[in-house]
């Protein structure tokens, strides 16, 4: 086996055959989030806006103003009285896919956190693609960040597929990380444009104050959804004992016995979830949840899926 294809099956790092194959998943997501899109060009989702368009909407009487050109002849001769065609323009809605994969995400007692986000943001590049959208995403990494144009391609997937790997790949080397979840989401607002469906997709370490603003400014112009990844060991501890733990430069011993430890624990990760969830609701933005024992296609399946009665989880 070359080191190539040693990489490719490395269980810390995104496999591209495995994110690639998601696309037939991506299939049955067909209530994939359908907004009201406010881009002025040709795409697959329907506006409120009403004129000349793909989409035939319902024929009524003419009115003084109505372009001659609609005018519904069989209509017309049927009831002798002339009458119009109405059209309900189709808008464009873009998918933006905001992948965090700093260094916190190298983590899980399941699988690492850093491939179920990669998994995730392939899977919805996919169902953006089987939806006619453009798709984009945007993959931060320790030190660096990659950008993917907006584009409905099978070439603008894979690509992103690739920077989901490659930023996978590095985090086998630590490093500090250069951004905060404030800067990446400020980032985003820089390639959101408007009606832009946006998914974040992070474990959410360091949300804070200075990220609301971003995210309030993200959900005025689009369609915000957040995509949670974390493992069961950030509920709470593991049984009470002694573990070697280490940041991959340093080793501890972690004392998990202590009843005070154990519960400011687990609250600090109650409280970070609750503030996701009271943003989501303030924001009107949807929020998934993933365990790293989760299947990602299971999870949005349910949210996303034939059976499911709303768009958002």
């Amino acid at each position: 086996m070359s080191y190539s294809d040693d990489m490719n099956n490395h269980p810390a790092i995104a496999n591209l055959s495995d994110m690639v194959k998601l696309r037939y998943g991506a299939r049955e997501l067909t209530s994939f989030p359908k907004v009201q899109a406010r881009q002025m060009m040709a795409g697959g989702h329907r506006s409120r806006f009403r004129g000349r368009g793909m989409d035939f909407d319902e024929v009524r009487i003419y009115q003084p103003g109505d372009d001659v050109r609609t005018i519904d002849w069989r209509v017309t001769a049927k009831t002798e009285i002339p009458h119009t065609k109405i059209f309900r323009e189709e808008r464009e809605r873009p998918v933006l896919v905001v992948c965090d994969l700093r260094q916190a995400m190298f983590f899980g007692s399941q699988r690492l956190k850093s491939v179920v986000a990669c998994e995730v943001a392939a899977a919805l590049g996919w169902a953006g693609l089987n939806a006619n959208d453009r798709v984009g995403g945007l993959v931060f990494g320790a030190q660096t960040q990659a950008e993917v144009k907006s584009r409905r391609s099978h070439h603008a997937v894979l690509q992103f597929i690739h920077q989901l790997r490659d930023y996978s790949q590095q985090l086998l080397q630590p490093n500090s990380d250069r951004f905060t979840l404030a800067h990446i989401l400020e980032e985003a607002r820089r390639y959101a444009l408007p009606g832009t469906t946006l998914f974040v997709v992070s474990d959410f370490h360091d949300l804070d104050e200075s990220c609301e603003r971003q995210l309030f400014e993200l959900a005025r112009h689009g369609n915000l959804n957040f995509c949670h990844i974390y493992d069961s060991l950030e509920v709470e501890l593991p049984s009470p004992a002694l573990y070697a733990v280490t940041d991959g430069k340093q080793q501890k011993l972690l004392d998990t016995g202590n009843k005070k430890r154990r519960e400011h624990y687990a609250a600090a990760f109650a409280l970070r979830t609750q503030t996701l969830r009271k943003l989501s609701q303030q924001l009107s933005a949807g929020l998934l949840p993933f365990t790293t024992a989760d299947s990602v296609m299971a999870v949005l399946a349910q949210a996303y899926g034939k059976r499911s009665k709303g768009r958002r989880a």
